[in-house]
């Protein structure tokens, strides 16, 4: 017998739907989406629900009538167990076969009984003796053990949570950094590990909530920053149940088509959720420079503290009136702006080495969202500098913008995993090649990407470097094929009319081919996602020193004179 049930996930805090745990039903509903108008009717008229009209069959009329339905399941049998009051949510996915139901739990065994029950009487279409079902299945969930309490952790110490599509590893580790300059002992996680005080304690992708978990339980723990991404958030909800200071760098196309998340505008749904329980007394801080971002501030019972590079940004205005603060750049000098005091200069961008002298526009927003966290800690203000002027991208950040210098030639290791990423290290090219000089790319994708992120990616690569390379990510390509991948990059390349795009086993082996090219004052970069230890170690064996951040500002005084690249 076919079922209605795709998928349950016991989400164990705050989510999409909720801000406390919540089971999460993906459900078929075809038999009630398909059915003829008398049949669907007369469902709806078994379950309970008075007078329906169900519209035609494909319709969006029938689509919100299957909502409506399918949440009257839910609460009925949720009454007919016993529970009085229920929050449901019901929402549609792009396949107008399929919904989404999800309701707060606060014992995971009885939740479970509740989501069988809906389950139950959804493959019940059609059959007769509905109202006897409900009354059965709810006496079972009412007469099933309660089970476990939701493992959602109540934390003892300030936690900072960041999220964002681009720059929030960068930001936790930033913020992180400025905790230990203040002489705290920090724990943060995020996509490359769990670190306690600036030491690997465990290696992997924690920026899920058990990253939050790793954090918190490390002794003598006074400060958690926890990196949280949208993934973790999807499959198993916020870690914590609030913190002190949340973070959102920004919202772009990455990852959409996975997880029900199918638009920008879904995606920054789910990135708001760390907005939504952060403290009264704490600080929301976000981009005013990002539509999205800057309307999570109205879903926060935080005050909001607004960052933009632009001292005269409206946001900037609208938040100051509203008795929130913010940070931007006024002279040069990061500086914290309130209504009710002079501006507070901090130190200038130029001095904050990950800003590359203020090249890079992603990281010194990045250095604003940190000294606001900060600040919004309560973390003192001398802490704050001497954290940001002491952050060095190889050192402190593996694996974001990481540069070097060989043989005449720079090389760069970025992560770079999306358009704006890619875009932003683009950026970076241009401002530190010789004029005259070359850009080398070595483009790459996981496996998983939507086929139009990649072909973009191959003509934004095409078109703004020189030369371009595939590099494939060996260990992530997910079951793809990288022929696959490589037709799809070289369709974004010949979009632009680039037509010789080589492509080469590993990220290494495409750098190695790259840098055997290099002429003195070229720019050689790599899209790097698994081999930044075997480049590093590679590079070095080869002769190539780490740019320190004098190196990094003489590069760019250097490429002043040249503006712009090729395509621009």
């Amino acid at each position: 017998m076919s079922t209605s049930l795709v998928e349950l996930r016991v989400l164990d805090g705050a989510n999409l739907y909720f801000s406390r745990a919540a089971v999460k039903l993906t459900l078929d509903v075809t038999a009630l989406v398909d059915a003829p108008a008398p049949a669907a009717k007369a469902y709806a008229q078994a379950v309970g629900l008075g007078a329906t009209r169900p519209g035609r069959i494909g319709s969006g009329f029938r689509q919100r009538f299957a909502i409506r339905v399918t949440g009257h399941v839910v609460r009925r049998i949720a009454r007919e167990a016993g529970i009085g009051r229920i929050g449901v949510r019901v929402r549609p996915e792009s396949d107008n076969h399929r919904l989404v139901v999800a309701f707060p739990w606060a014992h995971e065994q009885r939740a479970r009984a509740l989501a069988a029950a809906i389950v139950e009487v959804l493959d019940a279409f059609g059959a007769e003796h509905l109202p006897e079902l409900m009354t059965t299945v709810g006496e079972r969930v009412r007469n099933e053990p309660p089970g476990n309490v939701p493992p959602t952790i109540r934390p003892k110490v300030p936690v900072v949570a960041v999220t964002g599509t681009n720059g929030k590893t960068t930001t936790s580790r930033m913020i992180a950094h400025i905790g230990r300059a203040a002489g705290l002992h920090v724990g943060w996680s995020s996509t490359d590990g769990v670190y306690f005080d600036g030491e690997l304690v465990k290696y992997g992708d924690f920026s899920g909530p058990s990253g939050a978990g790793q954090v918190l339980s490390q002794p003598g723990i006074q400060l958690a920053v926890t990196e949280t991404a949208r993934g973790g958030i999807l499959r198993r909800g916020v870690g914590v149940a609030s913190n002190d200071v949340s973070v959102v760098t920004n919202v772009t196309a990455d990852h959409l088509g996975l997880g029900g998340i199918d638009t920008v505008d879904q995606l920054a749904e789910v990135k708001a959720v760390i907005t939504q329980i952060t403290r009264p007394r704490g600080w929301c801080v976000v981009n005013g420079d990002d539509p999205r971002t800057f309307a999570m501030r109205l879903g926060s019972p935080a005050k909001c503290w607004v960052f933009s590079r632009d001292p005269d940004s409206p946001s900037i205005r609208a938040v100051l009136d509203e008795g929130g603060r913010a940070t931007t750049v006024l002279d040069g000098f990061i500086t914290v702006l309130d209504q009710a005091t002079d501006p507070e200069p901090l130190l200038k961008v130029v001095d904050v080495p990950m800003t590359l002298s203020g090249l890079s526009h992603y990281n010194v927003e990045n250095a604003l969202a940190a000294a606001s966290a900060a600040l919004g800690l309560g973390l003192p203000r001398a802490a704050v500098i001497e954290g940001l002027s002491s952050f060095a991208p190889n050192e402190n950040n593996p694996g974001r913008m990481n540069m070097y210098s060989l043989r005449g030639f720079t090389v760069v290791i970025d992560l770079a995993h999306n358009e704006a990423g890619l875009e932003a290290l683009l950026e970076i090219m241009n401002g530190v090649r010789h004029e005259g000089s070359r850009l080398l790319l070595a483009l790459g994708s996981p496996g998983d990407r939507a086929d139009d992120m990649v072909s973009a990616l191959g003509a934004i690569g095409a078109r703004g470097a020189d030369q371009v390379a595939i590099g494939h990510k060996s260990e992530y390509l997910r079951g793809r094929p990288p022929s696959e991948l490589e037709a799809v990059f070289r369709e974004g390349a010949a979009s632009v009319g680039v037509d010789d795009v080589p492509a080469y086993p590993t990220e290494l082996e495409a750098a190695q081919s790259l840098v055997a090219q290099a002429q003195p004052g070229d720019v050689v970069a790599v899209m790097s996602l698994q081999d930044r230890a075997s480049l590093d170690g590679w590079l070095r064996s080869e002769g190539a020193t780490v740019d320190t951040p004098e190196d990094l500002k003489s590069k760019v005084e250097r490429a002043q004179p040249r503006v712009g690249g090729r395509g621009n």
